[in-house]
């Protein structure tokens, strides 16, 4: 009994494994037919002949390239500045003793129920005030801390012994001292989880771009692929290759650090 479960679960797992995988490889499939084919019907998984027009088209005449550079700015930014800003409010949730600091953080974690969109409007006429409309600030400075992070880094941080920190007092360490060379060191799974977070959350934003940006030389990825699909609606084989050059870096992001993000994962799920 326990090897047919064993078994069909097996098979489950490669259905599940197969349909994810499909739409993915088709993607990739696409992106180098010949114009047209990847609309025939019934429809091909694979072509007879490959072409790489498409990408040739994108980063000659599209210049793609250009906003390639502005996606990886943005998200290496934003993942660069949260992180610190998210760990050193984790730690101090963490480990800090002040007033009113268990109902501050309920109240921060509240509010993660409040949809996105809806902050979208005031941030907006914040940014206008300030001029940061159709600069690269105004992208970056809404994703400079956030929620989420505080509360990941905050319970991982919550692992680390007091005593340690205590320790490092007596040494004569000062607090930012402590913070970097202990706190960070111990921290680096869940930072480097939460900055495969961050960093494909900010590559893959379209709305908040979208609505930021006016000149089109400073778009992201994501919102120039939706303008071309605009302009070349008919042509499924460039989507698809604009797909694939978006999806890259992120997909190369992860596979090499997986491992990390695992640890960062299993070590912020079990206590003891």
């Amino acid at each position: 009994m326990k090897n047919i479960l064993k078994t069909m679960l097996f098979i489950l797992v490669v259905i599940l494994a197969v349909a994810t995988l499909t739409p993915l490889l088709w993607m990739l499939s696409a992106s180098v037919m010949p114009t047209g084919q990847a609309s025939t019907y019934p429809p091909k998984f694979f072509s007879e002949s490959v072409t790489l027009d498409h990408y040739a088209l994108l980063f000659t005449r599209l210049d793609v390239l250009r906003y390639v550079i502005n996606s990886f700015l943005i998200s290496t930014a934003v993942t660069f500045i949260s992180l610190l800003f998210n760990s050193m409010a984790g730690y101090a949730f963490a480990k800090y003793r002040f007033p009113g600091r268990n109902r501050l953080f309920k109240l921060l974690i509240s509010t993660m129920v409040i949809p996105a969109q809806v902050t979208m409007l005031p941030l907006f006429l914040m940014l206008n005030k300030m001029g940061l409309i159709n600069t690269y600030l105004g992208v970056i400075i809404p994703g400079m801390a956030s929620i989420f992070g505080i509360f990941l880094i905050r319970q991982y941080a919550l692992s680390i012994p007091d005593s340690l920190i205590d320790a490092a007092r007596i040494d004569g360490a000062s607090d930012f001292r402590i913070y970097r060379s202990i706190i960070l060191p111990l921290c680096k799974p869940i930072l480097i989880t939460l900055a495969i977070f961050t960093f494909m959350g900010t590559w893959n934003d379209f709305l908040w771009p979208l609505i930021v940006m006016t000149d089109d030389s400073m778009y992201t990825l994501p919102v120039a692929l939706a303008n071309l699909a605009g302009e070349h609606v008919q042509d499924t084989e460039l989507m698809m290759a604009g797909s694939v050059i978006t999806i890259m870096p992120v997909m190369v992001l992860f596979l090499a650090l997986q491992k990390y993000y695992i640890s960062g994962l299993m070590a912020g799920a079990v206590k003891e």
